[in-house]
């Protein structure tokens, strides 16, 4: 477990796998206008997939960083929120950029509301001067940003969660705009350095969150962020005090066990190690899965929270992003599921998405066209036809959802497969999906062919496939299949290009109220919250 926690790929791949799981169904759980009455029982059937947060009341400060975000349902009708269940944790990761250009980490605490965490926060070092953004990632479907008492942490930290009444859906920050303009400053300056890509072993360059290889229906979303749970529920940040700490209260159970003529050595086998929570991201997917397998090193900093051990994190990735991306680049396109009001494109979401990410404004041209970017995904030699070029190595690699796919190239290509459909590129392109995937009789991603990208609708019986974002509605196929099964999903005949997708298209935090097409960004809120 010590090993897991450290962050080493191949043992890592044991425990992510229902991490990208949880991710992957809450990613394409159907959106609603508003909360749905609750139902008996609901709650027990499966978990509220919208929670909120509530934010510290400086949270830019050393001790708003130091201080537990606490979680709640958005809507308690719906059932509780707990950070403890994969299917609902949220992640917050920091930066902290001091005025001489040194970038370190800190990954603040989230826990339920009312209660305490398993260990003490590690107190971080904010140098005066220094410029702290906060990116979040969330497990389910929308995570809400909200004040957590008299003064308003999110205005204070200059958060965004979307636009007005619709927010993203996993992902928020706070303060990055002015964060990646103080990081680009100190670049200029040449206080801070961008280590360059390297060679990946298929001789390209190594891979960033800008490229058309790593990319899906929502890039650049996510953090890489990891908690400690007990057996209690109770959270704690990843480090040696927090592994103490869990450690020492295991022993004081389990003799509490002994005591009370319970079989104690059994308890103890089921309390002593803490479970790890990690957010289903694909940064944490780049730079933990397909970078291994390529022989590629991402960009790390200082860990405040976790011992200073050196670590990757979204802001890392889009500042090599932006440094190192050549073209084709994958900016986030208008028909990302995230930036989509009531399932249409919105330049204002999109461009208040954008610039959470270091990313500039919707240009000129095709930049942000869905059309432009399905195909430049499915066509490119720098795409997914890199993917396929790569499969041999990553074959040989670990899969972050073993339950979906034995490996990692069955577990990218089934995310390319449900990415074609979740763009709405079937219906922008008129095409077929052109991956086309072979499951096993568990349903498992056992192979994939990538063929050509017509403008010709199949004539081929519409079909589901199985992948790692299959939504509710798509069930997975090739259940109860041989292992010779292949399964294509297909656009519907006659289908045609259009500039956003269909509204009967499946889209991940779509259905959202309108927002003003010139709304600034602001601290979205769907709908009432609890306290």
């Amino acid at each position: 477990m010590s090993l897991a926690l450290i962050g080493g790929p191949v043992i890592l791949a044991v425990v992510a796998g229902s991490v990208f799981a949880a991710e992957v169904r809450a990613q394409h759980r159907p959106q609603r206008h508003r909360a749905a009455p609750a139902r008996p029982g609901a709650a027990a059937r499966k978990p509220d997939p919208n929670c909120t947060l509530l934010v510290p009341d400086n949270p830019l400060t050393a001790r708003g960083l130091a201080t537990p975000y606490r979680l709640v349902a958005t809507d308690p009708a719906q059932g509780p929120c707990h950070e403890a269940n994969p299917d609902q944790s949220a992640f917050v990761e920091a930066a902290i950029l001091t005025p001489n250009g040194k970038l370190t980490l800190y990954n603040p605490l989230v826990i339920d509301k009312g209660t305490r965490p398993a260990a003490p926060p590690a107190r971080p070092s904010v140098p005066r001067g220094s410029t702290v953004g906060i990116w979040f990632g969330f497990n389910s479907a929308e995570l809400t940003l909200r004040a957590s008492g008299r003064r308003d942490g999110p205005a204070r930290g200059h958060c965004v969660n979307g636009l007005p009444g619709s927010v993203f859906g996993q992902f928020a920050y706070c303060n990055a705009p002015a964060f990646f303009r103080a990081a680009n400053a100190q670049i200029a300056k040449g206080h801070l350095r961008i280590p360059a890509l390297g060679r990946a072993k298929d001789g390209l360059p190594c891979p960033t969150t800008r490229d058309f290889s790593v990319v899906d229906q929502d890039g650049s979303d996510n953090v890489v962020t990891h908690y400690l749970a007990d057996a209690h529920g109770r959270i704690a940040q990843n480090n040696a005090a927090s592994r103490a700490a869990l450690r020492k209260a295991a022993r004081l159970t389990n003799r509490g066990d002994r005591h009370h003529r319970h079989n104690g050595r059994a308890r103890w086998a089921t309390t002593r190690a803490p479970k790890d929570l990690a957010n289903g991201s694909d940064n944490l997917l780049l730079t933990q899965f397909v970078d291994p397998a390529l022989g590629c090193k991402p960009f790390t900093a200082p860990d405040q929270s976790s011992d200073g051990r050196a670590t990757s994190a979204l802001v890392l990735d889009e500042l090599s992003a932006a440094a190192n991306q050549k073209a084709p680049i994958a900016l986030v396109p208008r028909n990302d599921p995230m930036t989509l009001v009531d399932g249409r494109g919105s330049v204002a979401k999109t461009n208040a998405y954008r610039t959470g990410v270091g990313m500039p404004a919707v240009g000129a041209g095709a930049d942000g066209d869905g059309a432009a970017f399905c195909t430049t995904l499915f066509r490119d030699p720098a795409g997914i036809r890199r993917v396929f070029k790569d499969k041999p190595l990553f074959e040989k690699a670990p899969s972050p959802d073993p339950a979906m796919a034995p490996n990692l190239f069955g577990f990218l290509a089934a995310r390319a497969n449900q990415t074609f459909t979740n763009l709405g590129c079937d219906h922008l392109l008129g095409a077929a999906d052109p991956v086309v995937l072979t499951t096993n009789a568990d349903g498992r991603v056992t192979d994939a062919v990538l063929t050509a990208l017509g403008r010709t609708p199949s004539s081929a019986a519409p079909t589901t496939s199985a992948s790692p974002s299959a939504s509710p509605s798509i069930p997975p196929a090739g259940r109860g299949a041989g292992p010779t099964a292949t399964t294509q999903a297909t656009s519907p005949a006659g289908a045609s290009a259009s500039p956003s997708p269909s509204p009967t298209t499946q889209q991940p935090h779509g259905g959202h109220r309108y927002g003003s097409p010139t709304a600034t960004p602001a601290l979205a809120s769907p709908r009432p919250h609890s306290s």
